[in-house]
């Protein structure tokens, strides 16, 4: 995939964000994005509609997924701001391990931070298998402090994977990903955020297999139910149209496929929630659970 994108970097003037809305709600009290911009270039992703509140600049926007900018001096702003107290989401703007993150490799040296300033929450969200690189340190974190991570994993079609998001991992190297996170002795959740066109149980089956943990979800974000913020990109809507899957795209659909996959889940013993109520999962500490 180099070649796709280019890379950048920059200094930043800081690191961490108190957060708002959503990340807010869910009970995270900082969220931490490494870089500007993401080369997974998914097509529904909701962040550059968000444009200047996204912390984003106009090429951001115009130019999703084309280009990223890492924060070049993160580790540094990290050592200095990180607190014990805080439950810290990483991250709402950009995949930590988008793939630009293989050939900057910045994500090891925030994580060498954390070793020494352990906050009381760290949650990893991204859909990279690359974050098997960091196992070993990953593992280390999770003895000092409670470490979340939540793996995205949208459909159980790989044909309407690539749809979608084709540069994301293959469906199944992502769930081989979760399953060695999990046998690592990681606390690790598949997140089906957003749910994208799949068999809904077929799915859930798939990542009920790979993970203990509660398993999180998020349908597809709309104006028809967020009026305000972030919501999802118009390629999206663009390719439903195309591939007839704009049902997906309908609250009274989604709410039908959400309320599906939640009995399924408690006939199996598990739980599986949406927003807030399901995403506050990644902010459990050791201590509370």
């Amino acid at each position: 995939m180099p070649g796709l994108y280019r890379i950048y970097a920059q200094p930043a003037a800081s690191i961490l964000s108190a957060t708002s809305g959503f990340i807010r709600q869910a009970g995270f009290t900082h969220s931490l994005t490494p870089a500007r911009n993401c080369t997974f270039a998914c097509t529904y992703c909701y962040v550059p509609t968000m444009r200047i509140y996204g912390g984003l600049k106009t090429e951001d926007w115009q130019r999703w997924g084309q280009f990223t900018t890492f924060k070049e001096n993160a580790p540094a702003l990290l050592a200095r701001a990180v607190k014990p107290h805080m439950l810290i989401y990483c991250s709402p703007l950009v995949d930590p391990y988008q793939p630009a993150e293989s050939e900057q490799q910045l994500m090891p040296h925030l994580l060498e931070v954390l070793l020494h300033r352990p906050p009381a929450v760290f949650t990893i969200q991204t859909r990279g298998p690359l974050i098997l690189r960091d196992l070993p340190l990953l593992q280390e974190l999770h003895r000092r402090t409670s470490l979340r991570i939540s793996f995205s994993i949208t459909t159980d079609n790989d044909a309407l994977r690539r749809l979608y998001e084709p540069h994301c991992a293959p469906i199944s190297q992502r769930l081989a990903t979760i399953e060695r996170l999990h046998s690592a002795g990681l606390a690790v959740h598949a997140t089906l955020a957003p749910l994208l066109p799949c068999d809904p149980i077929r799915l859930l089956d798939a990542v009920l297999r790979v993970t203990a943990e509660p398993v999180v979800g998020d349908p597809l974000h709309l104006r028809e139910t967020k009026r305000h913020g972030a919501t999802t990109r118009e390629q999206a809507f663009r390719i439903a149209d195309h591939h007839a899957h704009r049902e997906w795209f309908q609250p009274e659909f989604q709410a039908r496929i959400v309320e599906q996959m939640k009995q399924h889940a408690a006939r199996r013993g598990r739980r599986f929630a949406v927003g807030p109520e399901g995403f506050r999962w990644l902010t459990f500490s050791t201590n509370s659970e």
